[in-house]
């Protein structure tokens, strides 16, 4: 009878909405996107006071069927009744392998830091365990993100899963961690018992820069410290200090690459969100940066719950070594010894990587695949469409120079360098995270091309200026066009463009000269095809560009059909002076002279 009554009056309560029946989290199961932490799964939750100050320090309850999730108050404003912690100065632990620690192998802590008293969280500290077994890299993530445009965007979490999902987007680009605008972040892939000092990291730092302020990122600077590793070590102890000798990766504190990467033509915007052009890589011993030292007020967690981290040793910190976004663009000219410098060059514009136009490997212009020893054997580069040029023994000392035979931007100093093209943009690579089976999703998933043309350039006389060009345009992997600037009565120099203190506006004012220069190149160019009576008709959609970019593009293959274009013409003229004068005038950029000569040259002087 009592049982009955029971159930009659939880049937009334849950009609008139004053109970309700437990649930699974609304999102949890759903194809949307997860954007919270799930609130407790009964609605019930335990407190703890840790500094007998009567009031809560630490939040316990469970999540998604029983993950238990642990919340520290390190600003001492939790109260009873509260179902979450806060995210401007808390931290957040989740014992995702539910073995009772919430700081330890497996686990996930999240941990943000009000370093101006805002109320919003500047810094954030996400470390995601592996295992203790792992000694290595790649498995486990410590990183720290610094919120400076203070749109308080960080990292982003599926909270599905309860897994780093930082390269998670919508549309081509728009991602949900903030690599948008003015942000920060340091990075090791590693657990933090692994590491020696936990002050310094991997990709130490990564630099987003917004120098237009419109929220959007126009230039990137990464550094890169690779560490010692100590491969042969077993596993951690399971309890206790660890001793610094049993630390598997050692950080140098010095940068050994540094790598930078520009919007040349600054038309990032909502639905564009990241648009690199050109990106420049310096590599080799580089230069001490432990005199970098940034200091933080906020960093430091509540002592008391130290006990609840198996490597406590990052919630004590109070300062990180890194080069700040001041110094970040200068201190690698300034201190860096280098070896090597590359560039890349993003010509069919398809990039919309968060890091950089990715850098092909100066290996074999037709091997095509990640991992086969062509230009694309680093699995994130483009497969085509880019072009890349190397100076292996940093002889140019990473300045660059427009070269009168294209009118691009080339590397002085490069030995040699090759144009994979893909004029049309026809396998796109979007932002493209691995190729091949994935291990990070991609915007499309496309065949890769077997075949693709290509254009190589090299500096047979050592001056630092790209002297001949070959060309392989039917993919056939021979080149069956060879120019050499010299053989054409031709000078390979140009004026050298010191970068070392370029500031972002002397980026676009390069990369605007460069647009503007090749288009008029291309109409002097056209003025001379039409002087021998061809018809315009067939370039038509490459006549009117509306973009500082299409004036770029459509400029270089609309000079480049018409040469072609041009010494058939020649041919059927069987005028070989005539053939010659029209590769000079596009190797030299002397349409002007052959439009002036034409009359002389077009009447059959053979």
């Amino acid at each position: 009878m009592k049982a009955n009554l029971k159930k009659i009056l939880t049937l009334v309560l849950l009609g008139s909405g004053c109970i309700f029946p437990q649930k699974k989290y609304w999102n949890q199961n759903s194809l949307l996107t997860p954007l919270r932490l799930p609130l407790p799964d009964n609605g019930k939750a335990t407190y703890l006071d840790l500094d007998g100050d009567g009031d809560p320090d630490v939040l316990r309850y469970t999540i998604l069927n029983g993950i238990p999730v642990q919340w520290i108050d390190d600003d001492d404003d939790m109260k009873k009744g509260d179902l979450e912690g806060d995210t401007d100065s808390d931290c957040l632990m989740i014992d995702r392998n539910r073995d009772g620690n919430y700081g330890s192998q497996y686990d996930l802590i999240i941990d943000w830091d009000d370093e101006n008293n805002d109320g919003k969280a500047d810094i954030q500290a996400v470390v995601d365990y592996s295992g203790f077994a792992d000694r290595g890299r790649w498995h486990a993530h410590y990183m720290w993100m610094f919120d400076d445009d203070g749109d308080n965007i960080l990292n982003y979490i599926d909270w599905n899963t309860m897994q780093i999902k930082a390269w998670e987007h919508s549309g081509c680009c728009n991602f949900f961690t903030d690599y948008h605008g003015k942000s920060l972040f340091i990075k090791s892939h590693t657990n933090t018992f692994n590491i020696k000092d936990l002050r310094f990291g991997w990709e130490n730092p990564f630099i987003f820069y917004d120098p237009d302020k419109d929220g959007q990122t126009e230039m990137v600077i990464r550094y890169v410290d690779e560490p010692q590793l100590k491969t042969k070590l077993s596993a951690v102890p399971l309890n206790g200090i660890i001793p610094d000798s049993l630390r598997s990766v050692i950080y140098t504190k010095r940068v050994k690459s540094v790598q930078m990467s520009f919007d040349l033509d600054n038309d990032s915007r909502p639905g564009n969100e990241l648009d690199f052009d050109f990106s420049i890589k310096l590599s080799g011993k580089g230069f001490d940066y432990s005199d970098q030292v940034h200091k933080f007020k906020s960093l430091r967690g509540l002592p008391e719950a130290d006990k609840y981290f198996y490597d406590p040793r990052w919630r004590r910190l109070e300062e990180l070594v890194f080069t700040g976004r001041k110094n970040a663009y200068k201190l690698p000219f300034e201190r860096g010894e280098w070896n090597s410098c590359w560039i890349v060059y993003d010509e069919d514009d398809d990039c919309h990587r968060w890091e950089r136009v990715e850098f092909y490997d100066p290996e074999s212009p037709f091997n095509i695949g990640a991992h086969k020893g062509g230009l694309d054997n680093n699995p994130q580069a483009d497969v085509t469409g880019d072009r890349g040029e190397w100076d292996s023994d940093f002889s140019g000392k990473g300045q660059l120079y427009i070269g009168k035979f294209d009118g691009k931007i080339h590397l002085y100093g490069a030995e040699w360098g090759a144009w994979r093209i893909d004029q049309n943009a026809k396998y796109y690579q979007g932002w493209q995270g691995w190729r091949g089976k994935n291990i990070q999703p991609e915007d499309l998933v496309c065949k890769e091309p077997t075949i693709v043309p290509t254009i190589r350039y090299s500096d047979s006389d050592g001056d630092g200026f790209f002297d001949t060009i070959e060309e392989d345009l039917d993919g056939d992997k021979i080149f069956e066009t060879k120019i050499e600037l010299k053989k054409l009565g031709l000078q390979d120099s140009s004026y050298i463009i010191d970068i070392s203190r370029f500031s972002y506006k002397d980026w676009t004012k390069l990369y605007r000269k460069v647009a503007e220069d090749i288009w008029t190149r291309a109409l002097e160019a056209l003025e001379v095809y039409k002087s021998f009576g061809l018809s315009d008709f067939w370039y038509a959609r490459y006549l009117s560009p509306k973009t500082l970019r299409q004036k770029y593009d459509y400029g270089f293959w609309l000079a480049f059909y018409i040469h072609k274009d041009l010494l058939r013409y020649a041919e059927l003229k069987n005028n070989k002076t005539l053939k010659l004068e029209i590769d000079k005038a596009y190797y030299g950029n002397l349409f002007k002279s052959l439009l002036r000569n034409e009359q002389k040259i077009g009447k059959g002087e053979k």
